[in-house]
């Protein structure tokens, strides 16, 4: 394997650690209720995609796996048919995804003018390196434009589904979902990743391990992981 290709591989594995059943959890409910929907009836759709919410979170549990994410993603599941019932719109089901995509973009752009750039948390979650590393001056821009690239991306997603919500067309803003989904997700982690390990290289700043071990300059900076 080519040895950028192994290096992304290793990293996505790291980003996404025990994170494939809520992939799943996500991605076959919402297929459940578009498929059903075209087939019979917003009820039958609702209480389906609710049933298999429920039996997904069950397995979950029965597997030891981290309760707060099940119920997570039943309560996401639950809610969007809630929505979708009181209103009587199909789309409806689709609003909480939508609400929450908003919020990420507003949480992305005010993180960067708060000079602590959401970025850097998410690296921080996933890897446990030290928060003061990602505030020094030649680490925290290439995770601010890293923040910007995610806003942009995630903005126009939801640009796209706003319009289809607004026309109400169930099937277009399913499959929009589905594709821009995690698939649209991973993609733009990639060039993330690939993004700012490039600018932390051009930044010249310390390496994580450099700056835990306070080595003065010129350093070699960090040559793996974002």
């Amino acid at each position: 394997m080519n040895p950028k290709l192994a290096e992304l591989t290793s990293e996505l594995k790291t980003v996404f650690s025990g994170k494939g059943g809520r992939i799943l959890d996500t991605i076959f409910p919402l297929l459940l209720f578009v498929i059903i929907n075209q087939l019979t009836t917003l009820e039958w759709a609702l209480a389906l995609t609710v049933g298999l919410a429920v039996v997904l979170t069950v397995v979950r549990l029965m597997q030891r796996q981290t309760v707060w994410y099940a119920l997570a993603g039943l309560g996401s599941v639950g809610l969007a048919a809630l929505l979708a019932a009181l209103s009587g719109s199909q789309t409806a089901y689709f609003l909480p995804g939508l609400v929450s995509g908003g919020l990420t973009i507003v949480a992305c752009v005010v993180s960067i003018l708060l000079r602590r750039p959401l970025a850097a948390w998410s690296s921080h979650i996933t890897r446990g390196w030290p928060l003061p590393w990602y505030w020094h001056g030649r680490v925290r821009p290439a995770y601010s434009e890293v923040t910007a690239f995610w806003a942009i991306a995630f903005g126009l997603r939801l640009a796209l589904e706003y319009v289809l919500f607004r026309q109400a067309d169930l099937t277009a803003l399913g499959v929009i979902r589905l594709l821009m989904g995690w698939p649209y997700t991973i993609l733009v982690l990639v060039i993330s990743y690939l993004y700012g390990l490039w600018r932390l290289r051009k930044l010249q700043g310390p390496s994580v391990e450099e700056f835990n071990n306070q080595a003065t300059p010129p350093w070699q900076g960090q040559q793996r992981g974002f």
